[in-house]
């Protein structure tokens, strides 16, 4: 599962007109009717019965088949993998949308535990095609068949599961690891999901104290009163600093266990596993987040000094980092105005892209609707290439929210584009996952500036845009630094909730720079970071999406001929090529220190306008 979603993108306040019946939700109907359905039951009967007759007709064989009788058997792989797939993506869709009902609860993780031992009987597969030798395979490879039949179809997947070969342990520890995820990993990342959705912040308001989410508190982080931002952003370090306890106890203990398993398997570093599955060279990230930090000072430092300006601030606070800028006065945009900018941004760079869009609201595809217990922040889930992406957003009716909807339908599009590739080659890594999406916001970004004439209006526009880049860039490098200091420390024991905060300042400090004056409070802020606890280091697949698409946009701005279509047969491609094959086109390369410089310095160009007008 891909859940792609930024915290920091959803910060906004709920307007008063914004009436959650005008908001779309989805319908799941097309993945099963109901958790009960006699649809659902069969399917997984069927899983379990086809995948332990595969595994009793293959397991042991792989070396003596044929390349044609290798690819019809990854074809059966494949088809039970996409069953599995399906059943999973419903209970995943139906949690996020209430995480608090306890049936649903019940659910999901019943079958989380059912489909973990359906697939227990698969994982041979992958094992004994990874201990075939590499001139048995490539003979298998080239061997003469009719189109579609070959091993050759599956070049790319076989690829990508050889990039863990130097990895793998022996089947029984393989399948030891597998079926332990239930009581391990995937239950400390369930009592996380459980806790933030749980927790309730009391918050003074007009009408008395309220209790509310997690998610609505920090919505009101960006609300324009700074009395309202420094109440919340008080009562979050509250609540939090009461279960940092826990919070530090789960974080630990994933770290640990990360750790057990990257020293098993013999990974460098611990972001080592996370860059094998990204499809990308330790080198190549090393080289992003050099870059980034290296431009703290001329990025963040520059803005950040900017906007404690104009807000009239010597020093800012934490919960000044998303306020609103004086004069941005972001009126309510109506659900339905969101979706016709979005999909008119989309068709003037391609009608294809605006048509596969404009699907997404024609049909129950999209869930906006704000309602207690549903997941915080946006999300697309490419479910199996038999059914179709949902999106999840929580839509409060502001500018930023309108990228959200951008964003999440970028990565809507390109999953549909990518569905023809099946099910195991559809998936693109977290690197290029994100171009679709972020490729979205900028051409909706620029069509919103280009219409807009008022210069006050414009430099509000600019300096928003600036802002997310910040949160996609910078914060998401700090974050990965973050997550790399405390790892490696956690290699010398437990580290306690203070050392945590300690090492979440350090970073802060240095990536936000001289502008803010940190409160105590912001100590415990690293906790409610979902991507810490469900995918290590996976943060910087943002900021490796932002460079990407900047500088992919700056080759369609030069008026690069075709750009379009090589654009679509990019998303096309799913996972089947590699960042540099996808590129090339473009006459780009992410393994040159200028490919990166290249994308900050669009950020740094937007930031010398704002001084201008500054």
């Amino acid at each position: 599962m891909h859940a792609h979603d930024q915290q920091d993108r959803t910060n906004s306040t709920m307007p008063d007109g914004q009436a959650a019946a005008d908001l779309p939700t989805w319908d799941l109907a097309d993945l099963y009717p109901a958790p009960d359905s006699p649809e659902l039951a069969a399917d997984l009967d069927r899983a379990e019965a086809e995948a332990a007759a595969f595994s009793h007709t293959q397991a042991g064989k792989l070396g003596g088949l044929s390349g044609r009788a290798l690819a019809a058997a990854i074809a059966e792989y494949q088809r039970i993998e996409e069953i599995l797939g399906r059943v999973m993506s419903y209970a995943q869709l139906l949690f996020s949308g209430d995480s608090t009902d306890p049936a649903i609860g019940r659910f999901y993780q019943s079958m989380t535990e059912r489909v973990t031992a359906i697939s227990s009987h698969l994982i041979f597969f992958s094992l004994e095609l990874n201990r075939l030798d590499e001139s048995v395979l490539e003979a298998r490879l080239a061997e003469a068949a009719p189109p579609g039949q070959g091993l050759a179809a599956w070049r790319p997947w076989l690829r990508d599961l050889r990039v863990f070969r130097p990895h793998q342990l022996s089947d029984e520890l393989e399948k030891l690891l597998h079926e332990k995820e239930v009581t391990g990993r995937s239950a400390w990342s369930r009592l996380f999901d459980e806790t933030i959705a749980g927790l309730r912040v009391p918050l003074a308001g007009p009408g008395g104290v309220e209790e509310l989410t997690v998610s609505a508190v920090l919505n009101k982080l960006s609300d324009r009163d700074r009395a309202v931002r420094e109440a919340a952003g008080r009562a979050i370090g509250e609540v939090f600093g009461k279960n940092a306890r826990l919070f530090a106890l789960i974080t630990n203990t994933l770290a640990k266990d990360k750790e057990i398993i990257d020293t098993w398997r013999h990974f460098d570093r611990p972001a080592s596993y996370r860059n094998r599955a990204n499809m990308v060279e330790d080198t190549v990230v090393d080289a992003l987040v050099a870059a980034v930090s290296a431009d703290y000072g001329r990025l963040s430092h520059r803005y950040y000094a900017m906007k404690a300006k104009w807000l009239g601030l010597e020093k800012l606070q934490h919960w000044d980092r998303n306020a609103p800028l004086p004069g941005d006065d972001d009126r309510e945009i109506p659900w339905t105005e969101a979706k016709s900018r979005v999909l008119r941004a989309y068709g003037a760079f391609s009608p294809e892209l605006a048509e596969i869009g404009g699907r997404f609201f024609d049909r129950p595809w999209i869930d906006a609707a704000l309602r207690p217990g549903k997941a915080g922040g946006a999300f697309a889930h490419p479910t199996v290439p038999g059914a179709h992406p949902y999106l999840l957003l929580n839509y409060h009716g502001r500018t930023r929210d309108v990228m959200t909807l951008a964003h999440e339908l970028g990565h809507g599009v390109h999953q549909v584009l990518a569905a023809s590739q099946g099910y195991l080659q559809a998936s693109t890594p977290l690197t290029l996952a994100e171009t679709a999406s972020v490729f979205g916001e900028m051409l909706t970004f620029r069509a919103l500036l280009d219409a807009e004439t008022d210069p006050a209006r414009r430099r509000i526009m600019l300096a928003g845009k600036v802002e997310d880049m910040l949160n996609t860039v910078v914060r998401q490098i700090a974050f990965y630094q973050f997550e790399a200091l405390l790892h490696d420390e956690r290699r010398g024991g437990e580290v306690v909730a203070d050392r945590i905060g300690e090492i979440w300042m350090q970073v802060q400090k240095a990536s936000l720079g001289p502008a803010f004056e940190f409160t105590p409070d912001y100590k415990v802020f690293w906790a409610y970071v979902p991507h810490f606890i469900h995918s290590p280091f996976y943060v910087y697949a943002y900021a490796f999406g932002d460079c990407l698409v900047n500088a992919l946009y700056s080759v369609y701005q030069s008026g690069h001929p075709g750009f379009q279509a090589k654009y679509l047969d990019m998303l096309r491609a799913g996972g089947t090529k590699r960042h540099k094959e996808l590129l090339a086109p473009f006459g780009l390369d992410a393994s040159e220190p200028a490919f990166w410089t290249r994308g900050l310095d669009v950020i740094s160009g937007f930031i010398d306008e704002l001084e201008k007008v500054a």
